[in-house]
């Protein structure tokens, strides 16, 4: 029986009496890549942030691994939403180093994610001199220190160029092979196509489409469709 690593049931966020979210359900396996897609708009971030308890739903459930969601259960998330959090005027380590002694983390950890993320020979270069790309790879090695269960990614590949995509890719690849599931989400179907194992499509506030992403599948056509109908699509 498959396992979730996230369920939400019925999740609906407003602001100011208008609805963003609308009676959200959606399952996220463990272990997957799962890419959330939709329009600029349809309410992607603010699904993220709700699970990453940035914000509080209006109504309806998250489920963390069976269990009804609490703040305790961050110590189990890593998120990188927006922009990269990190202090430009220092290296890779020290930005590292900050987060680690907040967290109570061992310099063997720091120097063990910054292998992962491919910033070990950054030396004394200070992140305001670093490429886009190893920005996002620092960002994404500040939300892997704490050894998340779930890594949630926003936008992730925003402004990258080629090369930078390339390897961010094989780096979210990568995670769920490691006991980490991910969120990446996204208005790039290409990317989404090349990473995700299961997709869900937001649009208007309301899920449109949810499931295993199948080889060879259309997923334009299918974005396409249910965006104009910003419905369902069986």
């Amino acid at each position: 029986m498959q396992q979730n690593m996230i369920t939400i049931r019925n999740l609906s966020k407003e602001f100011k009496g208008q609805s963003v979210l609308k009676n959200i359900t959606m399952e996220i396996p463990k272990n997957c890549v799962y890419g959330l897609l939709g329009a600029n708009g349809a309410g992607k971030s603010t699904l993220l942030k709700t699970i990453t308890g940035l914000l509080n739903p209006t109504s309806g459930e998250i489920y963390f691994e069976g269990h009804k969601w609490t703040r305790a259960d961050l110590a189990d998330i890593g998120a990188l939403i927006e922009t990269p959090p990190i202090y430009e005027n220092l290296t890779a380590w020290e930005n590292m180093k900050v987060r680690a002694l907040l967290l109570g983390i061992p310099d063997e950890k720091i120097q063990k994610v910054l292998k992962n993320v491919d910033l070990t020979d950054t030396g004394k270069k200070k992140a305001g001199a670093f490429s886009l790309g190893m920005k996002q790879r620092l960002g994404i090695g500040l939300a892997l220190l704490n050894d998340p269960k779930l890594l949630v990614l926003d936008e992730p590949v925003n402004g990258l160029d080629p090369l930078g995509i390339q390897e961010l890719r094989a780096l979210i690849r990568s995670f769920p092979q490691k006991g980490i599931t991910v969120i990446i989400s996204s208005h790039i179907l290409s990317e989404i196509q090349q990473t995700a194992d299961y997709i869900g499509i937001i649009a208007k506030g309301t899920v449109g489409f949810e499931g295993k992403l199948q080889e060879q599948q259309d997923l334009e056509a299918l974005f396409m469709k249910v965006v104009a109908k910003g419905g369902n699509e069986s």
